[in-house]
């Protein structure tokens, strides 16, 4: 029996390989570090869910995705917010239903053009809301979107307020002369 314990220690020592003998006979256990807690991160978001919750509703701050906005470069995001709510008294107006595109151009820039020879700062220009249009969507929104966006003279403009043609309709805000 010993010959076969024997062949067995020689077996096991030579599977093993050379080891070194332990100075004790403790295991060094130490607890599983815990996960990171990301606790700004959440602070955050609480305090943003907070003030989205407790905060007043303004709806002129509400996107439906139909609004039209543009603000100029330099110009005070309060502006547009102040041109939103409506808060800027309208003193001329244009409305574009029916027209093409090409008469649509054509009259708004010389309504513009007009604007600004008499000195008023604050229109609203009426496209309507494109349902006359076939499923291409609303036809002069867009177009009067990216021409106002390329008039120097113009600050700002936003979707009107509901009463006034919601998104049918936008505040322009003109440079003084």
């Amino acid at each position: 029996m010993t010959d076969h314990h024997d062949d067995d220690s020689a077996l096991f020592r030579a599977a093993i390989g050379d080891v070194r003998p332990l100075r004790h006979d403790r295991a060094s256990v130490q607890p599983p570090r815990p996960k990171p807690i990301p606790r700004q991160r959440d602070a955050d978001e609480r305090r943003v869910l907070d003030e989205l919750l407790d905060g007043e509703l303004d709806p002129a701050e509400l996107e439906t995705g139909e609004e039209l906005s543009f603000l100029r470069p330099g110009i005070q995001k309060r502006v547009l917010r102040k041109l939103r709510r409506g808060h800027y008294a309208v003193q001329a107006e244009l409305d574009l239903h029916g027209q093409t595109r090409v008469t649509a151009r054509q009259e708004l820039r010389g309504f513009i053009d007009d604007c600004r020879q008499r000195d008023v700062r604050c229109v609203r220009i009426i496209h309507g809301k494109g349902r006359g249009s076939s499923n291409r969507g609303p036809v002069l929104k867009v177009l009067v979107d990216r021409w106002l966006r390329q008039l120097d003279e113009v600050l700002a403009f936003a979707s009107a307020s509901p009463a006034d043609g919601g998104t049918g309709a936008v505040y322009v805000l003109l440079r003084s002369r």
